[in-house]
């Protein structure tokens, strides 16, 4: 689906504000993402063209505006029309290599807004500074960001685990090593065996830090805290800018909460790595 540009950030929020503290079923979490990628044309959907959006059956998002305490849809809709105002969709400008580009540039400035309160950025980083070891969860799509965050924490933090195959074992091992919290990159399309590790991981007792796309991703219920970050799909392939960025900005966070433990190591490493010349420059 397809993010419009130029939509108000607050527009934005306001929807997701709609989705928040309610149970929804995964069909549901469907639609709502649905209604959040199309925020600027929302309001003026019927029911069965957000069906159609979504990939779902009418009745369906009838009984999603219901979940959300709604008499049915067209009062979900008239809701809609309220938060976004009216007015004409905007205009993009540009071919289609542009267009992806200034999508992300949109996600960007939306993770800058969110980023002006940093609670939970920083509940997650405690979380995972203070996991001996600390285990970080990428399937699919989302193992090179893994991959990405856990060699970069491996700098800062005395036992980062990037689980892979087989990730039962590596679980277990690490929960009697004494590990405490995981961070699961979890994106579209969400890969079943991720939510399955997740939940595994809840039953352990683990603290579940999610990195994902949205507040109402798949991984959003089972985890303690949510950083959603949006993905690109303008392209063949999405985009993962955004989750990109609040990964570092949680790697920071995490070198912010424990200042002393994560210079120490940075400094050990430059020493390491210069005595073995690993670096040209």
């Amino acid at each position: 689906m397809h993010m419009l540009l130029g939509v108000n950030e607050g527009v934005i929020k306001s929807v997701l504000d709609l989705f928040h503290g309610a149970r929804l079923t995964p069909t549901q979490r469907r639609i709502a993402h649905c209604l959040v990628e199309h925020a600027a044309k929302a309001a003026y959907l019927s029911a069965a063209e957000v069906a159609d959006l979504a990939g779902v059956s009418q009745p369906s998002v009838t009984r999603f505006a219901m979940a959300l305490g709604y008499s049915g849809y067209p009062a979900l809709r008239r809701e809609l029309r309220d938060l976004t105002g009216g007015g004409d969709e905007p205009v993009a400008e540009g071919n289609a290599m542009q267009l992806a580009v200034r999508a992300e540039a949109v996600h960007l400035n939306r993770l800058h807004d969110q980023l002006a309160q940093l609670d939970d950025v920083e509940r997650a980083a405690k979380l995972l500074m203070d996991s001996r070891p600390l285990l970080v969860l990428g399937l699919r799509a989302a193992a090179p960001l893994a991959g990405y965050f856990g060699y970069f924490a491996a700098k800062v933090h005395p036992d980062v685990r990037v689980l892979d195959a087989p990730l039962p074992d590596r679980l277990d091992q690490a929960r009697a090593a004494g590990a405490r919290a995981m961070l699961a990159v979890v994106l579209p399309r969400y890969p079943r065996e991720s939510l399955e590790v997740v939940q595994e991981a809840r039953r352990a007792g683990l603290a579940i830090v999610a990195i994902t796309d949205s507040v109402v991703s798949p991984v959003a219920e089972l985890a303690d805290v949510v950083l959603p970050a949006a993905v690109g799909t303008q392209l063949v392939f999405d985009l993962h800018t955004g989750p990109m960025a609040m990964a570092m900005v949680l790697l920071q966070a995490m070198c912010d909460a424990a200042p002393e433990l994560a210079q120490g190591r940075l400094e050990e490493f430059e020493q390491t790595a210069a005595r073995r010349h690993v670096f040209m420059a």
